[in-house]
């Protein structure tokens, strides 16, 4: 990374799980990673409530599933929709071929 990319980082302390970290990210990404960090710290309570676990690793683990269970399902929504933008793509082409010139 050149020291220019460096530079346009900020340091952001972010608390999962109890625990604070400090990261340095892009001033335009920060609401999303705080945004982010607060919807794990909910997910995390909700676990916490509807589940028996033995540490915060337990609860880390199920937020984790969860999230990688629903980022798949997004992707999976995302390639279908690829997949029908393809098709619309092709009958354009296949109706515009079709069509008479004048």
């Amino acid at each position: 990374m050149s020291s220019t990319e460096n530079d346009d980082l900020i340091p952001v302390n972010i608390t999962i799980a109890d625990r604070t970290y400090r990261v340095k990210i892009a001033h335009k990404d920060e609401e999303t990673v705080r945004k982010t960090a607060a919807l794990i710290n909910q997910k995390m309570l909700e676990f916490k409530s509807a589940y028996a676990g033995k540490d915060m690793q337990d609860y880390i683990s199920m937020v984790l599933l969860w999230y990688t269970t629903e980022q798949q399902a997004n992707g999976q929504s995302l390639y279908e929709l690829e997949q029908l933008k393809n098709q619309l793509d092709s009958m354009s082409q296949t109706i515009e071929k079709a069509l008479p010139t004048t």
